[in-house]
């Protein structure tokens, strides 16, 4: 179980790392320069297959990182302490 105070630094760091928005078209130089050092010629099917296949992983990394929060569980207070409630 993670303590109050490790929760509170890791939400400071995720709020300091939102600070840094990326654009979408920085977002799509990147992900083309990364494309193009793989060896897909701009313009190809397997260009815009690279192009597609990043972007369908970073949605799936961003899905799996928000299951594993876990926000659908209820939280029991008691004892001036937080706990997670789990179902056995």
């Amino acid at each position: 179980m993670i303590r109050l105070s490790t929760r509170a630094v890791l939400l400071r760091t995720l709020l300091a790392a939102g600070c840094t928005t990326m654009t979408p078209e920085e977002r799509r130089a990147i992900d083309a320069r990364t494309c193009a050092s793989y060896g897909f010629k701009r313009g190809t099917d397997g260009f815009a297959s690279c192009l597609l296949n990043l972007e369908l992983d970073r949605r799936a990394a961003s899905r799996a990182q928000f299951e594993q929060m876990q926000f659908n569980k209820p939280l029991i207070i008691y004892d001036n302490r937080y706990r997670r409630y789990r179902r056995w």
